[in-house]
């Protein structure tokens, strides 16, 4: 412990306010000046460096303190300091001791530390470039982060000439791994080894990332209180959190002297803005390592933890390309068959490459399915009801199941793992994976748990216990799940969710078609029976009529018999026509091509030239534009519409048709228009039935088919119809046909 320190307590780390320290460490002075440019702090060692005590500098400037020519040096350096400490000069007492000036501005004070150096000359920073390019020469694109760490250790102790430098990073649970050393053998190895996430609490990692680099000349140190022992400016102690001389804790302190160190330095590696790991430097003897060389070690950081997070950028997408790759696989599977749990039991072998597990799962409430080494039915069953009762999440994961449901200890060996997946928020419905035990050796640079057996208690770290090599075997523990596999968990389990959604649609969908359908069906039956029996009961009873009158009735008699037997049987014929034309909407191939549509109308006004024949009939048609659609059926389309319009206009004179079209950002709106009889809006929904009439036959002829038609045609290229009248005012018929055209 330092020298002025009491018992420690190791139970009072987290807690020790380690940016407030109240001193320094002593191989240096500290003078704080205000805006004005008076001392108002200074370090209570200043009378050994300037032969003056902290009192005497009180109030009075640089220049009075140090002399002009040395504040002069450094004035220019004290205009813009930032919150770091940034290299002011090299300055030289007129006893010859010299000095790196390192100036930050941080709590309200202008902070000038003053570090004794025992060169001769000032900083050099001219070998940063040299140093720095050499590095990244040495790096390869394929280096591991192993590599690169290695490198990068023999790099700082070829800079520092520290006895050893070890390269480690913090997994998930704190705890520091070591990926890299470079040592001379003067010091125990721990390569490979774990240090545990006690080591370093909690206030001291976010130092780590606020200060990034930080040296620990001697161990042994009594620290240099600061004299007032408080801010002057804000009247709170001083944070230090910047200050390169800043007095460390003294746990810490008697942990460097427990592992055989008495200096050490440590460099923080930064990734994606989080804590990664650090470059931690040790040496038996204690040793002053200046400015400049701890500058080059702080960018020899910044560059391995930018490579770093490089390489697990690299490595990340990889991975999780390769784990889409096995998704969109599986998910093709999918959509093959009806049955949702026999379409997921077929792709069994690509879900478990996808989370690279053991066995899987499928629960559909009491169904359930298994593939590979999983727990059997009765486990499953009870986990699934766990799951249910203490898990809400989209995804559950886990790699320890039986520390969180203590009955999968029965299971461990085949699922210690557990990656589940609600299907249903509703019902039982899960996709399990599973990962077996993965029995592993943990080797600790000392017993991690008997640090912290009595929390609280005064004692002193064992250098035994602390750093003796202890091996620790972990039971009940699979592989960890990686963040992207759990991110394409769930991006699988939206995709499930869409393809059930789309069945859900298709379902909808095709019970709204069926029961369509149906309607048609029966309005197809009440017409078919009523339509076809009406020409065909006058075929019959003309023929009797015509058998009866043979040889008595007049020729003009028999000749209107003959006609009626025509009519009607020509009538049957047109319904029998119609309805395999209907029928063959639903079945034919759409084959879409550019279509004129000016050219199609005016094919249509042709064919109807014998029907407007000796009527005054005004077509206006507009100047249609060109749309993607199967010609054969636009066109029968769009005669249906001209016929409807011409027949039921034939008590208007003039007779007006008027064609137009509009386009929009997704379709293009054709209308058809006409001053006739109209119809009653009351009725519009029977419009576009198979056999629905609006008027009786005996004042216009037809079927009742032709708008049938017409809507199968428009819905087939997945646009709409719609008709818009007042009795007598005539109507309007509009429909769609979109840009893209559905998929069939």
């Amino acid at each position: 412990m330092t020298k002025d320190s009491q018992p420690l307590d190791l139970g009072s780390c987290d807690r020790e306010p380690i940016r407030f320290p109240g001193s320094i460490q002593p191989h240096g002075f500290v003078l704080a000046l205000d805006p004005h440019g008076a001392i108002v702090q200074a370090s209570d060692n200043l009378e050994r460096y300037l032969g003056l005590g902290p009192a005497a500098a009180l109030g009075r400037t640089l220049a009075e303190v140090l002399g002009k020519a040395i504040a002069a040096q450094l004035e220019p350096e004290l205009d813009q300091p930032s919150e770091r400490p940034a290299f002011a000069a090299t300055v030289r007492l007129p006893d010859g001791a010299g000095f790196d000036v390192l100036v930050h501005h941080y709590d309200a004070l202008l902070m000038l530390e003053f570090e004794a150096v025992q060169r001769t000359g000032a900083a050099d920073f001219r070998h940063l470039y040299p140093l720095v390019g050499n590095f990244l020469q040495q790096l390869n694109d394929n280096d591991t982060v192993s590599e690169m760490s290695a490198t990068a250790a023999d790099e700082i102790r070829a800079v520092t000439g520290f006895n050893r430098v070890l390269v480690y990073r913090f997994d998930d649970e704190g705890h520091g791994h070591v990926l890299a050393e470079s040592t001379d053998g003067k010091l125990p190895s721990y390569l490979g080894q774990r240090f545990p996430a006690s080591d370093i609490p909690r206030q001291a990692r976010e130092l780590y990332v606020a200060n990034r680099i930080r040296l620990i000349r001697d161990a042994d140190y009594t620290p240099a209180r600061l004299v007032p022992a408080d801010n002057p400016l804000t009247g709170r102690p001083n944070d230090l959190s910047f200050a390169a001389l800043r007095s460390v804790s003294p746990v810490h302190l008697q942990y460097m002297r427990n592992m055989g160190t008495m200096a050490s330095m440590s460099v923080s590696l930064i990734v994606k803005g989080k804590l990664w790991g650090l470059v931690s430097c040790h040496n038996g003897p204690a040793c002053q390592i200046p400015f400049d060389k701890r500058t080059a070690c702080e960018q020899l950081g910044q560059i391995l933890a930018l490579r770093i997070e490089s390489r697990e950028l690299a490595d990340e997408l990889q991975f999780r390309l390769d784990v889409r790759r096995v998704m969109v696989s599986a998910l093709a599977g999918l959509t093959q068959g009806a049955d949702f749990i026999e379409n997921m039991a077929n792709v069994f072998p690509e879900l478990l490459q996808f989370a690279r597990a053991s066995g899987a799962a499928i629960v559909v409430d009491d169904r359930i399915v298994r593939y590979g080494d999983t727990p059997d039915e009765q486990q499953l069953r009870g986990l699934v009801g766990w799951l249910q009762v203490h898990t809400h999440d989209d995804v559950y994961h886990t790699d320890r199941l039986p520390t969180h449901y203590p009955p999968a200890a029965a299971f461990q060996q085949a699922a210690s793992g557990l990656l589940a997946m609600p299907i249903s928020r509703i019902h039982k419905h899960y996709l399990l994976w599973f990962r077996p035990e993965f029995v592993y050796t943990i080797d600790w640079a000392g017993n991690p748990h008997a640090k912290d057996a009595q929390p609280g208690t005064p004692t002193q770290l064992s250098p035994r216990l602390s750093f003796d090599s202890w091996r620790e075997t972990v039971h009940g523990a699979s592989a960890p799940w990686h963040p992207g596999e759990i991110e394409m968990a769930l991006e699988f389990r939206t995709a499930l969710l869409g393809i059930a959604l789309e069945r859900a649609e298709q379902m909808a969908e095709l019970a709204e078609e069926l029961g369509r359908a149906n309607k048609e069906l029966e309005a197809f039956s009440y017409s078919v029976s009523h339509d076809l029996r009406a020409p065909l009961r006058h075929i019959v009873g003309f023929s009797d009529l015509l058998l009866e009158a043979a040889g008595n009735d007049s020729l003009d008699k028999r000749q209107r018999f003959l006609k009626n037997i025509k009519d009607s049987a020509r009538l049957a014929g047109k319904l029998v026509d119609d309805l395999l034309s209907f029928s063959q909407m639903g079945r034919a191939s759409l084959r879409p091509v550019p279509v004129n549509m000016n050219e199609l109308v005016k094919s249509c006004i042709d064919r109807l030239a014998i029907d407007t024949q000796g009527r005054n009939v005004q077509w206006q048609v507009a100047d249609l534009p060109q749309v993607v659609a199967d010609p054969a059926f636009v066109q029968l389309a769009l005669f249906n519409l001209l016929a409807n319009a011409v027949k039921f206009t034939g008590r208007k004179d003039p007779a007006v048709i008027r064609v137009d079209a509009r386009r929009d950002e997704h379709e293009t709106v054709f209308t058809v228009a006409d001053n006739g009889v109209g119809f009653n809006m009351d009725y519009a929904h029977k419009l576009f039935g198979v056999f629905q009439r609006l008027h009786r036959m005996e004042d216009f002829h037809g079927t009742g088919i032709g708008l049938a038609n017409v809507r199968r045609i428009v819905e087939r290229h997945g646009g709409r119809v719609a008709a818009e009248s007042a009795a007598g005012q005539g109507a309007t018929f509009t429909f769609t046909i979109p840009h893209s055209l559905p998929h069939p």
